[in-house]
């Protein structure tokens, strides 16, 4: 079940929020419970065995949680530290990584059978986030949670649980027993989540079709500027899905009184490769800069220790997008740039205009989504290689049909991904006349209900697509 299915709008959704709110708030355990029974239902939905190993999973870091907690002495605190980073990352190194360490064992010569193992949905993210609790309470960052039912219902909540964003406990632990629902925040938690549903409906997915034609066709004949194309077009495709799905997540969990931390900050605007991942996926790059990188060290120990830190960062952060290859030697792609742009060529680049610095960034992170695009690491340079004109043709008609066909969903996502909601906000604010603040107090949710109405049309009217990151 994903957000942008009718079963979800029409049938999940409302029936959640009609047991939810029809509880009287000051009942907050009992909405708690509505909360969990619907968010193990969401996962269950796409597998009983799955909700399984979720529960395992919850049972681990609830009873680690206990065992790190600053009352107990340092040998069972370290012991429950050990046993929850061992017993994470060990199913998830099982489920996600078994297959790929088996595959490259036969490459080695050593002969071992390939587990035909079903990767669950989201466990990168859940994994993640109960490490994440255990750890702060290790650190004294956060209190340990004694209620198992509070612990289920932060790893398990249906609004973040597939797909991110990466939450961390500290930013929600008091809102699961404190937080206040209220209209104006449901108001503004559905506007913001028909505006991600919009972006997934009606710009990722369109804009998919591009991307797909263009990867799925011979680069031996493919000219330089349809290359192009289709790397743009992944890029906006790679964006508009998950920036979608995380605004989905954020308005969901603000209708309930959450505050989800944002995960986009309009990265194409960035000037270098290294303020590019400071916007792109916020959660997962503080997660590794929190939880790999300060306690490898960080950058105290030297100019080679941090070197190898980010190195470390970075392939992990690879390796955690899937078991392949290519997702690892993309990881690497941004470790060396970050490590160039940072000893090597930095200070050349701050002297460039600004406006280049952020086509270069674009078309350095459009190389990146090549590589992550393509199957295998031969196929990735097969299209580099048709991006810098290994085919001999500079431009061909595909290109113009592409741009003129999809010409309206190009043009809005070239303004979707520049801050004209800020721009126009701030301007609307400087006014401060009655016009100004009646747009900005009306105008969001009249927009919202016409993006909902052309999205329920694209959506009974068009195939499915699923999120690119629920395969994460």
């Amino acid at each position: 079940m994903v957000f942008s299915s009718i079963s979800f709008l029409f049938v999940f959704l409302p029936a959640f929020l009609l047991c939810y709110f029809i509880i009287p708030q000051r009942f907050r355990g009992a909405r708690n419970l509505i909360l969990l029974a619907f968010s193990l239902f969401f996962y269950a939905y796409s597998g009983v065995r799955f909700l399984l190993l979720m529960l395992v999973s919850i049972v681990l870091n609830y009873c680690c949680g206990l065992l790190v907690d600053a009352k107990n002495s340092p040998q069972i605190r370290k012991a429950g530290m050990i046993l929850a980073v061992v017993g994470g990352l060990g199913l998830l190194g099982w489920f996600k990584y078994a297959g790929f360490a088996a595959e490259n064992l036969n490459l080695l010569g050593i002969h071992v059978a390939i587990p035909d193992i079903v990767l669950p949905i989201g466990i990168s993210f859940f994994t993640f986030q109960g490490l994440s609790y255990v750890i702060d309470v290790y650190r004294n960052d956060a209190p340990v949670q004694r209620n198992p039912f509070s612990v289920a219902l932060y790893i398990s909540m249906f609004p973040q649980l597939v797909a991110g964003p990466i939450v961390r406990y500290t930013t929600v632990a008091e809102e699961i027993d404190t937080r206040k629902e209220s209209l104006s925040e449901f108001s503004a938690g559905a506007t913001r989540f028909v505006f991600g549903l919009a972006k997934k409906i009606l710009l990722a997915d369109t804009i998919a079709i591009i991307a797909d034609n263009i990867f799925s066709q011979s680069t031996d004949t493919m000219a330089v500027s349809l290359a192009w194309l289709g790397g743009l077009a992944f890029i906006a495709q790679d964006y508009f899905d998950f920036s979608a799905y995380s605004d989905m997540a954020i308005g969901l969990g603000r209708m309930m009184g959450f505050h989800f931390l944002e995960n986009f900050n309009y990265p194409f605007i960035s000037k270098s490769v290294t303020e590019f991942w400071r916007r792109w996926h916020i959660s997962l790059c503080s997660w590794f800069r929190d939880y790999v990188y300060f306690p490898l060290g960080g950058s105290r120990r030297g100019v080679p220790r941090q070197i190898f830190n980010m190195l470390v960062v970075w392939f992990l952060t690879g390796l955690w997008h899937g078991a392949s290859w290519v997702y690892i030697f993309w990881g690497m792609y941004y470790g060396i740039l970050l490590i160039g742009e940072k000893y090597v060529w930095g200070k050349q680049w701050e002297r460039l205009p600004a406006v280049v610095r952020i086509l270069l960034t674009i078309g350095i992170y459009t190389l990146g989504c090549a590589l992550f695009r393509s199957p295998t690491l031969s196929s990735a340079l097969h299209f580099w290689g048709a991006m810098f004109g290994s085919s001999g043709i500079l431009y061909d008609h595909q290109t113009i049909y592409y741009l003129l066909e999809y010409a309206p969903e190009i043009i809005i996502a070239v303004l979707a991904s520049l801050p004209f909601k800020i721009w126009i906000g701030d301007a609307l604010e400087k006014k401060n006349t009655g016009w100004s603040r009646a747009l900005l107090n009306y105008g969001p949710p009249v927009l919202a209900i016409v993006l909902l109405f052309l999205s329920y049309t694209q959506l009974v009217t068009t195939s499915f697509h699923p999120f690119i990151y629920f395969q994460f």
